[in-house]
């Protein structure tokens, strides 16, 4: 987590008031702490295209986790309303441009995200296109990035089957092939709140298989 301290340390300078600057003035959790004495919130974001130079946030769903449970009551989901029109990535999202009328600002939905996200370590699958765009966001709006602690259960997944010396074929890393591994249920796809649901849920699952790792054995390097 010293890494992460340097890194905000260095972009303080930049740093705005609002939501971010709260969010980074709670204390992080300790690394050494047991994964279920650790706040965190799943997270995912549903985009227009894969790169940020390319596609916007269309809308974020996440729900909190706390003492190893899924808090369904925290369940939220917001659109975010684009710029451009969503073009034919609607076939994968089934979002049209029709349902943003009501839509938020994308630096709102973020502002939401880091009220909620105050004291707790962010679960993604496949982190890094999430953050792409989120840092994106912050950037323009805070004038720094996220920099919270990440935990990605892709990477955790890869790293355990990497160790057990298991071939990694297409489409075992996709949020759905990882957690057919633990018998979880399908679930619909490419909806940001099921889908960050079923990231919370696997999440469960493996610490819960690993016996209960630390929140430093779980955090994305």
């Amino acid at each position: 987590m010293w890494g992460l301290r340097l890194r905000r340390l260095l972009q303080g300078r930049q740093l705005r008031q609002g939501a971010l600057r709260n969010c980074w003035q709670v204390p992080l959790p300790s690394t050494s702490s047991d994964w279920r004495e650790v706040s965190f919130l799943a997270v995912d974001g549903e985009m227009s295209a894969l790169d940020p130079a390319d596609g916007e946030l269309l809308s974020l769903g996440w729900v909190a986790i706390d003492g190893g449970a899924i808090h369904l009551d925290s369940a939220r989901h917001i659109l975010a309303r684009p710029r451009q029109s969503v073009g034919q990535s609607a076939a994968i999202h089934n979002l049209r441009d029709c349902e943003f009328d009501s839509a938020q600002d994308p630096g709102e939905v973020l502002d939401a995200l880091l009220q909620a996200a105050q004291g707790r370590a962010l679960v993604f699958h496949n982190a890094r296109l999430d953050l792409a765009f989120l840092d994106e966001i912050a950037r323009e709006r805070h004038g720094a990035p996220l920099l919270m602690p990440v935990v990605d259960t892709l990477l955790l997944e890869e790293a355990l089957m990497r160790r057990r010396d298991q071939p990694i074929r297409q489409g075992d890393l996709r949020l759905q092939g990882c957690r057919d591994r633990y018998g979880l249920p399908r679930a619909a796809a490419h909806n940001a709140l099921v889908d960050a649901l079923a990231t919370a849920e696997l999440l469960l699952a493996h610490a819960t298989h690993r016996g209960g790792p630390s929140l430093g054995a779980l955090l994305a390097p």
